[in-house]
């Protein structure tokens, strides 16, 4: 290839390569299907990448331009060019719904047809919204939920039911809902209790599957769906998070509970579910910017309750872990670090409490927060805590001197 001059409308604008089924969309360019279905679907664009223009999502197969490709491979045979094959065609709708209705049997059908539907869908981003559009959310939505619901402990067939809800729970996470298919997963009676059974009791991978399942219909779910969730949820969220089943999980757990728990009724129950001393515990151990923010995130909305805050007093290494990462991980979390010890001191500082502060180290770093570049944010929040208790901190022998030239001066 790079001894030979490829024709430039043989290259994909968006890979720059060869490509092996071109498509043409809406806007009249033409790419590589497995550019643009990546770039539509699983990336979530709705324009050209061209032409900026918006996208319908319709893609017409350009085989006069495959078929010159083809000459052109076979011609350049000599170059060690390999002709490109022809590309299987989309999977047509009726045959998906066909699997559907043959699947409505017993737990064998269930999961031959399963089978069937990962493998098709794992052809194309293409195929993926055919088995969607053809209805198969909601039969996998009852499948998981009618399976697991009829799953009991002396039950001869547990373990092939078991499988039919991996399976079924599998596909819908390869399929990559849209915004709808995952509204209709909403929209279905204990779908989501049956995801909290599964990571109560699932396999490795399934307990996986349900957090991000969850994470995409916690994105898309009206507050009304949210504000009551049950507590038995937030329990399996914390585990899955204390567990450390996989870095993915773990990131799909915590961006879960920052979508739920903006509702007090929600950060009550992640609180009593464990959720502070889980998050200051992984804290100790984090070094990643990314998951340092987003537990530092979480951990400040639940510290907006008093038994959040309360919680994060009893761990030995609460107070101390968030004053460790300022100045540590990146401006976002100095920020978020800043907001906890702020509404520490605000509405939890007991004597006990103000004095641990100065002790640990918590009130020089707030100093040395406002020497140095640390962002707007965090000095604003570093300057009020200081404010708040000065009288009880301003003369400590445990602030370095040349930390007390920084400490604001109080009316």
């Amino acid at each position: 290839m790079d001894e030979i001059d490829v024709p430039p409308f043989f290259l994909c604008p968006i890979s720059l390569e060869l490509m092996k089924d071109p498509v043409t969309v809406s806007t009249g360019i033409t790419y590589d299907r497995h550019s643009i279905e990546k770039w539509l679907f699983a990336s979530n664009n709705a324009t050209c990448p061209v032409t900026k223009q918006p996208l319908l999502p319709d893609l017409t197969p350009n085989h006069t331009l495959r078929r010159l490709i083809q000459a052109w491979c076979t011609v350049n045979a000599s170059h060690g060019i390999q002709r490109i094959p022809t590309p299987k065609p989309p999977v047509d709708k009726t045959i998906i719904q066909n699997l559907l209705k043959d699947a409505s049997g017993s737990p064998n059908l269930q999961l031959q047809c399963l089978r069937t539907l990962k493998s098709i869908a794992s052809e194309s981003q293409t195929n993926k919204r055919s088995i969607e559009s053809a209805g198969a959310v909601k039969f996998l939505a009852s499948v998981i939920t009618n399976t697991i619901n009829s799953c009991l402990d002396d039950d001869v067939e547990l373990e092939l039911k078991a499988s039919v809800a991996d399976e079924a729970l599998s596909l819908l996470h390869n399929i990559q809902l849209s915004e709808p298919g995952l509204k209709t997963l909403l929209s279905h009676p204990e779908f989501t209790h049956s995801l909290t059974k599964v990571m109560q009791k699932g396999i490795y991978e399934s307990r996986a599957y349900a957090v991000f399942l969850l994470k995409s219909l916690s994105e898309v779910a009206d507050p009304v769906q949210l504000i009551n969730l049950k507590p038995e949820l937030f329990i399996e969220l914390v585990q899955v998070l204390k567990d450390q089943i996989s870095q993915k999980a773990s990131k799909a757990t915590l961006q879960t509970l920052i979508q739920v728990c903006p509702w007090a009724r929600n950060r009550v129950k992640a609180v009593e579910a464990g959720a502070v001393p889980v998050i200051v515990e992984l804290l100790l151990e984090c070094r990643e910017r990314k998951p340092c923010e987003m537990m530092l995130v979480l951990l400040e909305i639940l510290c907006q309750s008093a038994d959040g805050r309360a919680e994060l007093l009893a761990h030995a290494a609460g107070v101390a872990i968030v004053a460790k990462k300022i100045l540590r991980v990146s401006t976002t979390a100095n920020d978020r670090a800043a907001k906890i010890l702020l509404a520490v001191c605000r509405f939890s500082a007991t004597p006990s409490v103000v004095q641990e502060m100065v002790q640990l180290g918590v009130v020089a770093k707030l100093c040395l927060v406002l020497q140095v570049d640390s962002g707007n944010k965090a000095k604003e929040k570093a300057r009020e805590i200081l404010k708040l208790h000065a009288k009880a901190w301003k003369n400590s022998p445990c602030i370095p001197g040349h930390l007390l030239a920084s400490f604001p001066i109080t009316s």
